[in-house]
């Protein structure tokens, strides 16, 4: 290809935009920002570019905020404006100096909790629980308040968790939460509400926050006009990535940040808005431009880099049936003949054999497996799949399972440093206490109490006369604590927590070597963090994904067909694609009917697993379910019906297919079914009476 007849008009970063994000990019209005961004539209790029924009055009740096619902997202985003400020500008510290304040709204939300703790009466030195800890101090709360006593099961430690936090992640009442998403525990309003608010007082007490304090409290924080102000005039610029996957609490913060809209910017697709068991809510995309003083100007990108023109137009097509939705038909220019595959099987083993054997068809064409995905609404779906796959030799990669700080040796040693960071923190105490021998329950409890009710714990902690069996290990615990309350350095208090942990992990697990790794690869990350109190919130509030000890055998393969649930599949993007169990009941999940809106996200779930798909797509749909209620199994087995959001009316834009053809055996690929001859058995049966 010749060079371009001026080569410095084509110099500028810009120059690839299509005009549609050029003008997201180059908006400089006063109302608010709204970008709809299709499926595979360039989202991302879009929003680098607009920040880019930003700084190139006079604003300052530290002044812009970028929220993002992953470290990852936040981390990518800024080297993507690393990199177009260093090609549209000679200022090497003007790349450097970009997207201070990028990062999740539970990342930025402890940030700016740890900065203004003293003007909201909130301890500095205040420490973090995931879930799972949460959780276990919801059940000590419980234990304490007699509900674990109850004549009538009264719901778990996990139950209730969740009960809390959607109440506060939707600003909803107790009581339209529980009528609308837990109805069986209905009858415990009263006892849950007494349940949470001691919750909030042990935690008060303890130095806690959980998840969803990062952002209740950053939301009230905003509350007060003064700090709100304070706040909005700090950043000038605030950018929300994914904005069709935030709650009300998120909706409140940003409104309270920015009340007349100006300097806000927010990016999503209310088509791909999947997250309402989180307690996000589609509302707050499709209400965003009246919510302002002055409407906000939106710009729909409705050309899609990914995906071929048939595989858009069958995905349009599902979408275009929404009850509600802003409108857009998503285009490419990347032609193709092969319509998306409808394929019908007789059950689930069917389906099985049909998806091996088009994957490893496609493989002998060139399509390597990790360019391949089968996807599907819920994990168990893949059951008999995966068997097909172990049994034909077929190595895969399931996405789920057991998160890194789920791991109980990885949760001994956090807490350990947690408990050493914030004494008070009960959760922490409890657990490390009893890594010790001869310390069980009770004795932790004691302990714990005296901690925390002593000013010194360090102290409290040595003049402990622990039970014979504790033997001389006792005594190394409070000089470890006491070593690492002093702060000595760090990363070097990781390392000594793991060096007086390592006998412990020796006694307590079998497999210890595999554990001792994850520890190993944590005190590597640790070594990327200033401090311990950022490397603790930062760990917790997002974790690694798995761990070396649920990994299994290795796997030595040079590839690997990648197997996912819908929702973990966002943002994903594969040359083929493959839907299990495309039928009512699955999709939509017969757990998932009982109102419109929980329809309608059931068939923007659909939506999103279409647009995964750059080259071919096949949707499978299983005639017949078998049900085995019993270890024995049995013949017994349900029907099921093509999902309802494909209706008769849409299938000129699928190639239907039966598998296998009858007669033609297992093969391969699917072929579209010859036309059979009618059998007027209706008539036969007339002429039984003749």
């Amino acid at each position: 290809m010749p060079p371009p007849a001026n080569p410095a008009a084509s110099t500028s970063p810009r120059d690839h935009l299509n005009p549609e994000q050029r003008a997201a990019v180059e908006y400089a209005g006063a109302a608010p920002l709204l970008v709809i961004a299709g499926a595979g539209s360039g989202k991302t790029n879009t929003l680098a570019h607009r920040v880019a924009h930003l700084v190139l055009g006079g604003a300052d740096p530290a002044a812009i905020l970028l929220l993002t619902f992953s470290r990852r997202a936040a981390v990518e985003m800024t080297r993507r404006v690393e990199r177009i400020l260093g090609a549209a500008s000679d200022d090497p510290t003007l790349a450097r100096a970009a997207l201070a304040w990028a990062g999740t709204f539970h990342g930025i939300g402890a940030r700016l909790l740890r900065e203004y703790a003293e003007r909201i009466g909130l301890g500095q030195n205040f420490t973090i629980h995931d879930r799972e800890d949460s959780a276990d101090l919801m059940n000590l709360v419980r234990h304490e308040l007699g509900f674990s006593a109850k004549e009538k099961r009264f719901p778990t430690k996990q139950t209730c968790l969740a009960i809390y936090s959607r109440v506060v992640n939707t600003e909803a009442p107790l009581a339209d939460v529980l009528k609308e998403t837990f109805p069986w525990c209905a009858m415990w309003e009263d006892d849950l509400k007494a349940l949470f608010g001691a919750y909030v007082t042990a935690k008060q007490r303890q130095g806690v926050l959980d998840y969803d304090d990062l952002l209740l409290y950053w939301a009230h924080m905003v509350s007060e006009p003064t700090l709100a102000a304070e706040l909005g005039a700090r950043f000038a610029h605030v950018l929300v990535d994914e904005y069709q996957d935030t709650n009300r609490l998120q909706a409140s913060i940003l409104k309270a940040l920015k009340p007349e809209g100006q300097g806000l910017t927010v990016v999503g697709d209310d088509a791909q808005s999947i997250y309402a068991f989180r307690g996000a809510t589609v509302r707050n995309i499709l209400d965003f431009p009246q919510q302002f003083p002055q409407p906000a100007q939106v710009v729909t990108l409705e050309r899609n880099y990914r995906s071929t023109q048939p595989i858009l137009a069958a995905s349009n097509a599902v979408i275009g049936l929404a009850a509600e939705r802003f409108t857009k038909n998503l285009w490419s220019e990347r032609a193709a003949t092969q319509r998306p595959q409808l394929v019908t099987v007789h059950d689930e083993a069917d389906q099985a054999r049909y998806i091996v054997g088009q994957v490893l068809a496609r493989r002998e064409e060139g399509v390597r497996l990790k360019k391949q995905a089968v996807l599907f609404r819920a994990a168990h779906h893949s059951a008999p799949l995966e068997l097909e796959l172990t049994r034909r030799n077929v190595p895969f990669v399931k996405f789920g399972g057991l998160k890194f700080l789920e791991a109980a040796h990885v949760k001994d040693l956090l807490a350990v440093l947690r408990w050493a960071e914030n004494p008070r923190d009960r959760v922490a105490g409890f657990r490390a206490v009893q890594l010790m021998p001869g310390i069980g329950p009770k004795s932790a409890a004691r302990i714990v109490d005296l901690v925390e009710a002593a000013n010194d714990p360090v102290v409290a902690l040595a003049d402990f006369q622990p039970p014979s069996s504790a033997g001389e290990a006792w005594a190394t615990l409070p000089q470890l604590l006491g070593e690492l309350r002093t702060r000595s350095a760090w990363p070097a208090d990781i390392e000594r927590a793991r060096r007086w942990y390592a006998p412990h992990l020796d006694r307590k697990y079998e497999d210890a070597a595999i554990r001792e790794a994850d520890l190993l690869q944590m005190e590597r990350i640790a070594a990327s963090y200033p401090n311990r109190e950022r490397f603790l919130t930062e760990l917790t509030l997002d974790p690694p994904d798995a761990t070396s000890d649920e990994s299994g055998v290795p796997l030595l393969d040079e590839d690997y067909l990648i197997l996912s649930t819908i929702h973990s599949a966002k943002g994903q993007e594969w040359d083929s694609v493959y839907l299990l169990n495309t039928v009512d009941g699955c999709i939509p999940s017969d757990l998932a009917t009982g109102s419109s809106a929980e329809i309608e996200e059931e068939r923007r779930l659909l939506y999103v697993a279409m647009t995964r798909a750059k080259d071919a797509l096949h949707l499978i749909t299983p005639q017949r379910f078998y049900v085995t209620q019993q270890a024995g199994g049995g013949d017994r087995h349900v029907y099921a019906q093509r999902t309802r959001f494909i209706p008769a009316a849409m299938l000129d834009s699928f190639e239907q297919a039966v598998w296998p053809v009858a007669g033609g055996g297992a093969a391969a690929g699917a072929v579209t079914a010859p036309p059979q001859a009618v059998i007027d058995i209706a008539a036969r049966l007339r002429g039984m009476w003749n």
